[in-house]
């Protein structure tokens, strides 16, 4: 039998050696998540925790779609990056490079900070996990990229 050195085994991942687990337990039931102010009025966002559990590095939320949804228009995000998973319905993107993007039921999406796109239509049933890093996300409104020069 292989024994396991259990102190190393157990460790939780710290910032240094001698500092305190980096993140907390966050666990999130939908009677437990609030609603929260969001970035869009056609949407409801739910905060999962993660937050406050992480000190701010980063920020999971659920978005849910509320009605009739306009388009966001071009922006981008002043983050490392966000990550959308998508949990029902579907959402289209314009990404910067041209591309026209449908991210369905089961799919999901990295955008790195500061790249341009524009969310232009949802379902009604839409509903998507959002994770950002660090928490706090900028956005930043911006003029439509090459690719997209006739929407000027």
């Amino acid at each position: 039998m292989n024994s396991v050195d259990s102190d190393k085994a157990a460790s939780p991942a710290t910032a240094s050696d001698t500092a305190e687990p980096i993140a907390k337990l966050a666990y999130a039931t939908p009677e437990t998540a609030p609603l929260v102010p969001g970035r869009r009025e056609f949407f409801r966002y739910r905060d999962l925790g993660v937050t406050d559990a992480t000190g701010g590095r980063m920020r999971a939320q659920l978005t849910i779609a509320t009605g009739d949804m306009q388009q966001t228009g071009w922006h981008y995000h002043l983050c490392e990056s966000q990550f959308i998973f998508t949990l029902r319905g579907w959402v289209d993107l314009l990404i910067e490079d041209g591309r026209k993007i449908r991210v369905s039921a089961g799919e999901s999406l990295l955008i790195p900070g500061g790249l341009k796109h524009n969310e232009i239509a949802v379902s009604k049933d839409f509903e998507l996990l959002e994770v950002s890093v660090p928490a706090k996300m900028g956005t930043v409104a911006c003029d439509p990229p090459e690719a997209f020069a006739s929407q000027r």
